[in-house]
């Protein structure tokens, strides 16, 4: 590689991280998602140009490691703060919502989807919708908590953390299907199979996923916590749990598992077992996680340029109305007998935002040359700003939807002198 070519790489990386710092600091002035702020400066500094060329430019695999990388630490970060028992408490609850959304974004999304953006109604055409309907499911609780206080009430802890829990669940699903139905198609355009055994075919690969995943965090969990419990280096442990989420990641899509299903599992493990320093091995996580979320969520914005057309935003904002009922009604309907108040039910139903794992699925995408996945990023993307435009707004007003207790801590069960400015980073971010 020309090293001025490598120098410009870096540059631009620099100038990056420098504006979405100061994005995110301004995020914080204004209260609201500082995701929607670097996805907008993504968009902004996308369409600079100089000399015809453009200014940032940055090949699609390296935009993919970076994202899986974001997406490995953001992952192990979010589910290595949860309890078990409160994962299992709430977890059949989130399940359901994200099986019953599903099924109505299917039906609704992938025919308006269809209808509105595609010139003809084809099987290729249709399974291409679907795995829009499927990804734009995927939610990210922890990118719109910025209105949340350090201290609140137990009501509020059951709501987030049914939406945290949400999250960690869609996520594999977010990830894995898309790819899944992708298999599909190109056996369709080989003429392979038929739609039917195609689909029958891709359900053993989707359970294996799964297992292999589950099996995979759990081993190197296992092999790495078991050993940070006897012994921890100062210098050495934090580099350890990178290590770890990496391997667990590699070694379950070697395997053809999920990668993001092993990185979940080693993270449950890891807030679960005792390991020596745990609340500064998390803060180091959460550090690195957290300058890897700014230099995706610029990146996604600026190298997915969607029209600025009055027709695109009327099109897309109908299907994303769409998308607003569809979830709606899954989460008034599972939660018509649980312990939820008419407005925690609509402060669930409205907080959806897209994060990490739509960047990454979009990143893939980039390495797609067709017209339908073109059709697909523009909209990943607007409606990756639109959730987020309604999320903050909800979360402005979330005193109006949620008891809110001043002096109730929520890690109070958690007594480590830390933990608390752990937990004001992460509430603030």
């Amino acid at each position: 590689m020309d090293p001025s070519n490598s120098l410009i790489v870096l540059t631009n990386i620099a100038v990056i991280l420098l504006l979405g710092i100061l994005c995110s600091l301004l995020s914080k002035k204004l209260r609201i998602s500082n995701i929607l702020i670097l996805i907008l400066l993504g968009i902004i500094l996308g369409r600079l140009d100089y000399n015809g060329e453009p200014l940032f430019f940055f090949s699609p695999s390296f935009l993919v490691g970076i994202s899986i990388l974001a997406l490995v630490m953001i992952v192990f970060d979010g589910s290595s703060r949860f309890r078990l028992k409160e994962v299992n408490i709430l977890s059949v609850s989130a399940l359901k919502i994200i099986l019953l959304f599903m099924l109505f974004s299917a039906v609704s999304i992938t025919y308006f989807t269809s209808k509105l953006f595609f010139e003809t109604i084809t099987i290729q055409n249709i399974l291409f919708s679907i795995i829009f309907a499927v990804i734009i499911i995927g939610t990210d609780p922890g990118s719109v908590f910025v209105m949340l206080k350090d201290f609140v009430s137990p009501r509020a802890k059951k709501v987030f953390g049914l939406l945290q829990i949400e999250a960690i669940i869609n996520t594999p699903l977010v990830v894995i299907l898309p790819f899944l139905i992708l298999d599909i198609i190109n056996n369709l355009e080989l003429g392979q199979d038929d739609f039917v055994s195609s689909f029958i075919a891709q359900i053993p690969a989707f359970l294996a996923q799964i297992v292999v995943g589950i099996g995979a965090g759990v081993v190197i969990g296992l092999i790495v916590f078991k050993t940070m419990q006897k012994v921890y280096s100062h210098e050495f442990s934090p580099v350890g749990i990178i290590t770890a989420a990496l391997l667990a990641y590699i070694l379950a899509e070697n395997l053809h598992g999920n990668g993001v299903l092993g990185v979940a599992t080693l993270g449950l493990l890891f807030g679960n077992l005792y390991v020596k320093e745990k609340l500064q091995l998390q803060e180091f996580s959460y550090m690195l996680s957290n300058a890897l979320e700014i230099l995706v969520f610029v990146l996604v914005g600026l190298m997915i340029k969607f029209p600025l057309t009055l027709s695109f935003f009327f099109k897309s904002s109908f299907l994303f109305f769409l998308l607003v009922l569809s979830r709606a009604a899954s989460v008034f309907i599972i939660l018509r007998r649980e312990d939820y108040s008419f407005k925690e039910k609509l402060f669930i139903a409205l907080n959806m935002p897209k994060g990490i794992a739509v960047a990454v699925v979009a990143f893939t995408f980039l390495l797609y040359e067709v017209e339908q996945m073109r059709i697909i990023l523009n909209l990943l993307l607007v409606f990756m700003i639109y959730s987020l435009i309604l999320s903050s707004i909800i979360d402005r007003f979330s005193k109006k939807f949620i008891r809110v207790d001043v002096k109730s801590p929520v890690a109070q069960d958690l007594p480590h002198p830390k933990l608390k400015n752990h937990d004001e980073i992460r509430a603030r971010a």
